[in-house]
């Protein structure tokens, strides 16, 4: 078998490497798409059955630079989290230690602030109608969340996972905030945050027009969420799979 340069850097030694892999280049792609924003926002992916061992971005750095080596494992339920000299930013803890504890089928949260995202969680109705068939896969799997109350510090962040006990829910739109989406895996959570944005996207420009939007039936728009739930082909981890092998191409570090 040959072995490329980057296979060679592999460090074998370091827990979860593969989902190390798979989380950093997570980040790296919503760092090129403009989705991130500064050296905020997180992502964090569960480790063990409980949910409560978790990977987690270190603090204050840019996505576009984070390694599968420089992520952090945390506990949930360690009350000296804050403490440690890798400590993560504050509002980190509190959302996603939230959520590990309290969700246990939020395997994976990633927590952005992407415009589009951003724009509708800024209007007084937040709600995503389903007018295409992108909008449509996320009908009656959002629930939004009216009571903003400051930064996500720990109190703030169990508010928001209380939001999220529907299994059925895979994203909160955060009134005055921005989105969070879960999933199963890097990969599912990633193309789900992906498709939302897009969604939003879509939905934002469509009412630019001042035109009547094209709302689908529900009965359609819950048969085409269905229809993608249960959709053959494995497409996240495809959709994932070919960032790598982009990134990979280029020469990126993030599998270091």
């Amino acid at each position: 078998m040959i072995v490329t340069p980057l296979q060679a850097d592999r460090k074998p030694n370091l827990t979860f490497y593969e989902e190390r892999v798979d989380l950093a280049a997570a980040f790296r792609w919503t760092a090129r798409l403009d989705m991130h924003e500064a050296v905020a926002n997180h992502f964090s992916l569960a480790l063990d059955e409980s949910g409560r061992r978790f990977l987690i971005n270190p603090n204050m750095m840019h996505f576009s630079r984070i390694r599968a080596s420089d992520l952090l494992e945390l506990d949930a339920d360690d009350p000296e989290t804050m403490e440690r000299p890798d400590a993560p930013d504050p509002t980190a803890w509190g959302l996603h230690g939230a959520l590990h504890r309290h969700c246990q089928h939020a395997r994976c949260v990633m927590h952005v602030h992407s415009v589009h995202a951003t724009v509708l969680a800024s209007l007084a109705d937040s709600t995503l109608p389903p007018i295409d068939q992108t909008s449509a896969t996320f009908f009656e799997r959002v629930v939004v969340d009216e009571g903003y109350a400051g930064l996500a510090f720990e109190e703030e962040g169990e508010r928001c996972a209380a939001l999220l006990s529907d299994p059925k829910v895979k994203v909160m739109v955060m009134g005055n905030h921005g989105v969070l989406v879960i999933g199963d895996s890097v990969a599912e959570t990633f193309d789900r945050l992906y498709y939302f944005e897009r969604a939003c996207e879509t939905y934002i420009k469509a009412l630019w027009t001042g035109k009547p939007l094209r709302r689908l039936p529900d009965e359609v728009a819950r048969k085409v969420a269905q229809q993608i739930d249960d959709y053959p082909v494995a497409g996240a981890r495809r959709h994932l799979d070919e960032l790598k092998a982009i990134l990979d191409e280029e020469g990126s570090n993030f599998r270091n």
